[in-house]
């Protein structure tokens, strides 16, 4: 029996509404009805944003809208048989086969590879005819499962049998093309596409052989064959993985539906390109296909929103590790173990334990391990940003650039702005045609070092001075608010402060300015506890906001990969380490650093309001006993995370699209 499609999940010759939209809708609700996901208007969402991205009709009177989503528990296919046909964007006319593929978004790669199976099936006349001749829905099933593999035998033929080859000509040599397909999803048009242009190629007599980049992986093509091959056809909607194999090549680039619609037509092209000693060539920086030359329709800004997205994916393991050990080495060393940690470390061994024992010791190496890793934080996030431009030439510029960033204080966002300089630098440079016994020394001398000195050059000359500047204004101007009747301004002052940047110079100024007054604190002059109270306190509200909103709230709101960091940002956000809520606000910055600056000011404020005093200068509620009043504390956290988590969700509801735009990249 299919574990994928059941006849409760096929409609024959149905009128499921006038548009795409209403048929969507229909199937979405069918699948949530037998069980298959928790919610037919969550999954209606997610498959409609996908189908606004890029109509799913194709030639044939085909459409399959599909989506992966998080409310999908059983990877599902709901079929209908349309009568009459919709139009779902196809240019020869309305559909009437349409299958939604529903996915979770974490579907294991063998369900990934089921319906892979069935978008190839759909390239074959013998496929769809059955499915318009069947009467009855099981018929329809068995027509399916035999084409995905759960029937008794397949009724699709693989794609290297999709048609003959034509005889080559006796004088002339087949030429030989590779191609890469690869669409958002990573489901159905790469293998539609990879099918129909290996058909095509037989068809036309042309060696090609095609490597399709799906989510459940893909197999690398033989470096001999792309060696060999005369030209490169890329029909991709996403950045191809490894392009520095196809660096010199002459290319052919559109998205992934050109692949499905007019392989003949590319692979054409691709050939004259062979001939033409001007056509473009992959880059010998191997940019990826995104940068190099961006998807049909693809805005500016969603390519440096897919940019930023490659960097914070790679960063992610720095955060939620070393985070989790600094909280771990409060747990267990207490909350000065940031005082004698390096000491500790260097100078005792579990026989040779510290006057605090094994508690401090055990806290000392926790704390040691992830404040390292915590160190890496913005120089991975440079270094991958650049090398989602720049592919590997653009890793070493970006890890420097990051690096100078943090010698200058500027945080995660100069890691942003270092990140990409570096990483369009590199590929500026890599587009040079440099001579063919220059360019083995390319990708891994010239572009790296002259990215390196551009770049890092670029930060020291003109953001050095600049952020010493603004640092030098903002502690002389929080000084003289401190002793005045306006310490609960102060409070909103510092929130505001500790949420714009997230461990960034303006955060970091906060910071400073609270522990630098503990010196002088004593019972007679509070405002310095009051103030650390305030800045720990704040600064801990976009690590838990995020994940509330991610993880509680509203789930579907988020990437994959953001709802996996939602679960780290909980126990980041309870240890005051404000960089959980990074991985959000490089993604989405517009969205959620409003959203945490004003529950940051909204939890300053309370904090003040409650003089609430912190005698301790981290370790967030593991501290609990160096801060009183403890009720005071939890009550303006909890207020400025449930306003903050509020307003992002909000945004992201209200202003812009609806969906995550990278949802897709992410899965």
């Amino acid at each position: 029996m299919s574990d994928t499609i059941t006849a409760e999940l096929v409609s024959i010759d149905a009128d499921l509404g006038a548009d795409k939209a209403a048929v969507i809708r229909a199937l979405a609700d069918r699948v949530a009805a037998q069980g298959r996901a928790d919610s037919g208007q969550a999954l209606f969402d997610d498959a409609w944003a996908r189908e606004q991205k890029d109509e799913t009709g194709l030639p044939g009177g085909i459409a399959i809208p599909h989506a992966k989503s998080a409310s999908v528990t059983t990877p599902s296919l709901a079929f209908a048989r349309l009568a009459p046909g919709v139009d779902f964007g196809a240019p020869d006319g309305p559909a009437d086969v349409v299958f939604l593929i529903a996915a979770p978004d974490t579907a294991a790669e063998a369900h990934l590879a089921i319906l892979s199976k069935l978008a190839r099936s759909l390239m074959q006349d013998e496929f769809t005819g059955a499915l318009r001749a069947a009467t009855t829905p099981d018929e329809i099933v068995a027509i399916v499962d035999a084409a995905i593999g759960e029937g008794p035998a397949s009724s699709a033929p693989a794609a290297e049998a999709a048609a003959p080859a034509a005889p080559a000509s006796a004088d002339a040599p087949r030429a030989r093309i590779v191609a890469v397909t690869a669409c958002a999803t990573g489901i159905a048009h790469t293998f539609m596409a990879a099918d129909a242009l290996t058909a095509a190629g037989k068809a036309e007599g042309v060696d090609l052989v095609v490597e399709p980049q799906g989510s459940s992986g893909y197999k690398a093509l033989p470096q001999s064959v792309i060696d060999e091959a005369d030209a490169v056809i890329f029909a991709v909607d996403v950045d191809v993985r490894q392009p520095e194999r196809f660096a010199g090549k002459p290319v052919v680039r559109s998205g992934v539906k050109r692949g499905i619609e007019e392989p003949k037509q590319m692979i054409a092209e691709a050939i004259a390109a062979s001939k033409d000693p001007s056509a473009a060539r992959v880059s010998a920086a191997t940019a990826t296909s995104s940068t190099a030359a961006p998807a049909a329709g693809q805005s500016l800004g969603r390519r440096i929103q897919r940019i930023l997205l490659t960097g914070v994916s790679y960063m992610i393991p720095f955060v939620a590790g070393g985070g989790l050990l600094i909280a771990l080495g409060f747990l267990f060393g207490g909350y000065n173990v940031t005082e004698h940690a390096n000491d500790v470390v260097l100078n005792n061994a579990l026989w040779d334990l510290p006057a605090g024992g094994l508690g401090q010791y055990i806290g000392s190496v926790f704390f040691v391990i992830g404040a390292t890793s915590m160190g890496f934080l913005v120089s991975a996030l440079a270094g991958y940003i650049a090398f989602a431009i720049a592919d590997r030439p653009g890793l070493a510029p970006g890890f420097v650039a990051g690096a100078v960033a943090v010698l200058m204080n500027a945080g995660f966002i100069g890691g942003i702005v270092g990140g990409l300089l570096a990483g369009f630098i590199a590929a500026a440079i890599g587009r040079i045609d440099a001579p063919r016994w220059l360019r083995g020394l390319m990708p891994v001398v010239i572009i790296p070092l002259l990215a390196s000195i551009v770049a890092s050059g670029l930060m020291l000359l003109f953001l050095g001075r600049p952020i010493a500047w603004l640092m030098q204004v903002m502690n002389e101007w929080l000084t003289g608010l401190a002793g005045t009747s306006g310490i609960v301004l102060v409070g909103v002052i510092l929130g505001l402060m500790m949420c714009f940047d997230l461990g960034g110079p303006v955060n970091k100024v906060a910071y400073a300015f609270a522990t630098a007054g503990l010196a002088t604190a004593s019972a007679d002059n509070p405002a310095p506890y009051l103030i650390m109270a305030a800045v720990m306190c704040s600064g801990m509200v976009p690590p838990l906001a995020m994940a509330l909103a991610s993880t509680v709230l509203d789930r579907r709101r988020f990437t994959t990969v953001e709802r996996e960091n939602g679960v780290a940002a909980w126990l980041l956000g309870a240890s005051f380490i404000s960089e959980g809520a990074i991985p959000f606000a490089a993604a989405d910055p517009l969205r959620v650093i409003p959203a945490s600056m004003l529950g940051g000011a909204l939890t300053g404020a309370l904090s003040m309001a409650f003089a609430v005093q912190s005698l301790a200068p981290h370790g967030g509620i593991f501290v609990f006993f160096a801060i009183n009043p403890i009720w005071g504390f939890l009550i303006a956290l909890a207020a400025g995370t449930i306003v903050s988590a509020l307003a992002v969700v909000a945004l992201k509801r209200f202003v812009g699209a609806k969906t995550p735009a990278a949802e897709a990249v992410a899965a």
